[in-house]
């Protein structure tokens, strides 16, 4: 429990990260339908904890710039993909690719 490292939203190193899915921790998969369970978010409101609502804000913010953020990275990805066509090598440029194992 040292080690463990909890953060409300997606701290910044993480947010621009690729997101993944665990199928062994799907709360599908592991819990039987009859059994009952609870957010962690529920559970700490009712506690008395008082920051959801900014968590909230800061995760629509969040989603914002990771919408811009995506949008930027497709067209940056698409005008490289185009460029790359676009480009035409001579004969020897082309066989020094083959042999490289490049095109």
């Amino acid at each position: 429990m040292d080690r463990l490292k909890t953060f409300e939203g997606i701290p910044h190193p993480f947010d621009r990260k690729k997101r993944m899915v665990v199928p062994s921790c799907l709360k599908v998969l592991r819990l039987r339908p009859e059994r009952r369970f609870c957010r962690l978010g529920d559970l700490s409101s009712e506690y008395g904890w008082k920051h959801g609502s900014l968590i909230e804000r800061l995760e629509t913010q969040r989603k914002v710039k990771s919408e811009a953020f995506y949008k930027k990275k497709t067209a940056t990805k698409k005008a490289k993909s185009q460029a790359l066509k676009s480009v035409k090598l001579s004969g020897d440029d082309q066989a020094i690719l083959e042999k490289c194992g490049y095109a």
